[in-house]
């Protein structure tokens, strides 16, 4: 039986903070051993846990955390160990991954590719749906199981919203198998 509700789980947030002054590049790598790749500076943090992406106009980009409060103590962490204020730290926040769960099997097998609210397409590689979700403005990876993964959202209110929507269309098309 479908659960009533579908708990969203953020995965990842993409977190940018800016700085005035900008990052100089060349600190993370000489004070925190960061490796150049590019334009880009990368320094892995253990504690908070996260990647550290020192962009080419000097923000810090923040993988890996799910919190904001979490992204901007990886960030402090970066000023403070290269000798920075951290004060004045503005943050933007970015696209994010999130899990749910429909709690139902999706019959994959006979997927239209235009949904109504979206196009979607069998992935072999990972043997999932992907849907180009134009309503809620977000990728999803559906497998038949029903887990799924919500690519580039903005909001995990937004990951619920398509969340229920396409459980109700998988199930006005009879795609649902309990």
């Amino acid at each position: 039986m479908a659960r009533e509700s579908i708990e969203v789980r953020v995965e990842n947030q993409l977190v940018r903070f800016v700085c005035s002054p900008p990052v100089d590049g060349e600190d993370v790598v000489r004070e925190l051993d960061g490796q150049r790749t590019g334009d880009i500076i990368i320094k892995a943090l253990e504690r908070p846990r996260a990647t550290i992406v020192i962009d080419s106009e000097g923000r810090i980009v923040v993988h890996g955390t799910h919190r904001e409060e979490a992204a901007r103590a990886a960030a402090k962490e970066v000023l403070l160990r290269i000798g920075r204020d951290d004060s004045g730290l503005v943050s933007e926040m970015g696209p994010l991954v999130a899990s749910f769960d429909f709690g139902v099997n999706i019959d994959l097998s006979d997927v239209r590719t235009n949904l109504g609210s979206g196009t979607s397409k069998m992935d072999d590689r990972l043997g999932c749906l992907r849907i180009n979700d134009t309503r809620h403005e977000m990728e999803l990876l559906i497998w038949p199981n029903g887990r799924s993964i919500a690519i580039d959202a903005s909001h995990p209110n937004m990951v619920a919203m398509s969340a229920v929507h396409w459980l109700n269309r998988f199930k006005e098309l009879k795609y649902v198998t309990e």
